[in-house]
């Protein structure tokens, strides 16, 4: 137990709040000390943003905990502008500085814990640290950015980044009418989807007035007096803009842990055991700084998000009080609002499964959010990522206008249950038109999954058709009307409900590669073909992945060619 233990916890916010909450709940006679070196311990991170935007208008609802509310409610000793300097391990003290008054003291400890979170990345390029270029991090920085924007309304800005801050910002900072433009290294925004999946948003931000320079790092800052900047470019190009935001990414915050000599691990953050203990037993550490087992892969990994920050300060209070509590892993199950769209993940992306050599397949399904009778119902995309062979889910990812956050989570939970792709075919939600439809997207998903690792439905992806070898042929089974808006290249067309009249006109030697608007119809044509005797695959997915896959809208394909009868007559 931690009766009459002094407990020394460095760093507030989710990590470090949530564990002196905990130990408190569970033991009246600790003594528990948390030194913070701003001025708030427990703030919602993830809304600074929003409030930038003006959409919460109010600074204190983001205030979760005050040091005042801490120190009543929970009798710890909240000391805020108190910078922790060094760990004496031998002694089992602290060095702080009281940063109000310069002061240094020292601090005995029983037992330590250490949240300090992860920092912002700037990046080596000239400028950086010029007077109107902003990390987003803090309370602090979120104050700094809102009275530039409130008070110098400068006309333009430049994100630098294109992950959950940088979308958020871009996001807040039209809302607030500035031109933005949002500056990403790699070739997609929002990198812990895959390209496909990235694309809506690429559309979604360029329709408000986004420009997005993907592929392109910042080389350069140079302040044109003291409103204005010039941001140089990797392209050769460069931007004026009043401000510039920084979201690059964030590294963790290990300074303390590795001057006392605390093992590091090989991602870079504080290696920690199930008990979330250091490799000093008398060490705990939580949060953004620690790296944590991916629940997929079972590698390490660093995942900075709040949820799991919580969860692993709650399971270090217990381990102080004496309870065996074990923090299982991390799924990375995130979600991020960009505009009107919603963009959400949970465990492992593509590109990553191919990083790591992993054995997968995936599917790819556009349903309703809800019953598509019912006015309002949107459409989504959903990727889910499972082992060919005994149908384990690695991964899904959605996008769409509502509904993506329930799909995602039945999916997270459905991985951690240990569930497989076969089972997510008889989950049974909620329904009524208003809300999901009797057969849900988790369910389809399931169903295209099942039928892949059945056998019922061979598929085939959008780069299997890039380049299609002389024993394909690809056959377009929409009506004319949505074909005439755009096909893949070399693609034939006939309609689904004409093809059991028209077998004949299909080539025997040749494997048919079918394909839709979504995946749909393109399964009942190879239901058909496959049962005539055709060899055939669909394309998972249809032409709408097909296109988000190629970067290009629905609208802006190749026409298709007609097939012609053995008359020599078009049909």
């Amino acid at each position: 137990m931690a009766d009459g233990k002094r407990v020394l916890i460095v760093g507030g916010v989710a990590g470090g709040a949530s564990t002196a909450a905990r130990l408190r709940r569970l033991c009246e006679d600790a003594e528990i000390v948390l030194f913070e070196r701003g001025e708030h311990i427990s703030f919602a991170n993830c809304g600074l943003p929003y409030h930038i935007g003006n959409i919460i208008k109010e600074k204190d609802r983001l205030l979760v905990q005050t040091p005042e509310q801490m120190t009543k409610r929970f009798r710890v000793d909240v000391r805020v502008r108190s910078q922790v300097l060094r760990i004496d391990r031998r002694n089992k003290s602290l060095a702080v500085r009281d940063l109000a008054s310069g002061r240094e003291y020292t601090e005995p400890y029983d037992v330590l814990v250490l949240s300090p979170g992860a920092e912002p990345v700037r990046p080596p390029v000239a400028g950086v640290g010029a007077r109107r270029v902003f990390t987003l991090r803090s309370i602090t920085d979120m104050d700094a950015i809102k009275k530039l924007v409130d008070e110098e309304k400068p006309p333009h800005a430049v994100v630098v980044g294109g992950g959950y801050i940088g979308l958020e910002m871009a996001e807040a900072l039209v809302e607030r009418g500035l031109q933005v433009s949002l500056v990403e290294l790699l070739p997609q925004v929002m990198g812990t989807v895959d390209p496909e999946m990235a694309f809506p948003l690429h559309q979604e931000l360029r329709s408000h007035g986004v420009e997005l320079l993907l592929g392109t790092s910042v080389t350069g800052i140079q302040e044109n007096g003291p409103n204005a900047l010039t941001i140089q470019l990797s392209n050769g190009q460069s931007r004026d803009a009043g401000l510039v935001i920084m979201s690059v990414g964030v590294r963790p915050e290990v300074n303390l842990a590795r001057e006392a000599e605390l093992k590091i691990g090989d991602r870079g953050g504080i290696a920690v055991n199930g008990h979330m203990q250091t490799s000093d037993p008398s060490i705990y550490a939580v949060g953004d700084a620690v790296e944590v087992v991916d629940f997929v892969g079972g590698h390490q990994a660093l995942i900075p998000l709040a949820g799991p920050a919580n969860r692993q300060g709650r399971v270090a209070a217990d381990n102080i009080c004496g309870r065996d509590s074990t923090y299982h892993s991390t799924q990375g199950t995130a979600i991020c609002k960009v505009f009107s769209l919603a963009v959400a993940t949970t465990g492992l992306n593509e590109k990553n499964l191919k990083r790591m050599g992993r054995r997968y397949e995936k599917v790819y399904v556009h349903p309703a959010h809800h019953a598509g009778y019912y006015p309002g119902a949107s459409q989504m995309s959903l990727k889910l990522l499972f082992d060919p062979q005994d149908g384990r889910i690695l991964g899904a990812q959605a996008v769409g206008t509502s509904g993506v956050d329930k799909r995602i989570d039945v999916i997270a939970v459905a991985m951690r249950a240990g569930m497989t792709v076969q089972q997510l075919q008889d989950v049974e939600l909620c329904y009524a038109p208003p809300f999901g439809s009797a057969k849900d997207p988790v369910n389809y998903a399931g169903f295209a999954a099942s039928n892949v690792i059945s056998g019922d439905m061979p598929i085939c992806h959008s780069e299997d058709v890039a380049d299609l070898s002389n024993d394909r042929m690809l056959l377009d089974v929409r009506n004319p009307a949505e074909v005439k808006g755009g096909t893949i290249p070399g693609a034939v067309n006939i309609p689904l409900d004409d093809l059991r009249t028209r077998l004949h006109e299909l080539p025997s030697d040749k494997e048919i590669v079918a394909f839709c608007q979504v995946g749909l119809r393109g399964y009942l044509a190879c239901r058909i073909l496959s049962q005539a005797g055709f060899r055939c695959r669909n394309l998972t997915g249809g032409y709408k992945t097909y296109c988000a896959a190629q970067g290009v809208g629905v609208q802006a394909a190749t026409p298709a060619r007609e097939l012609k009868s053995d008359t020599g007559e078009k049909t």
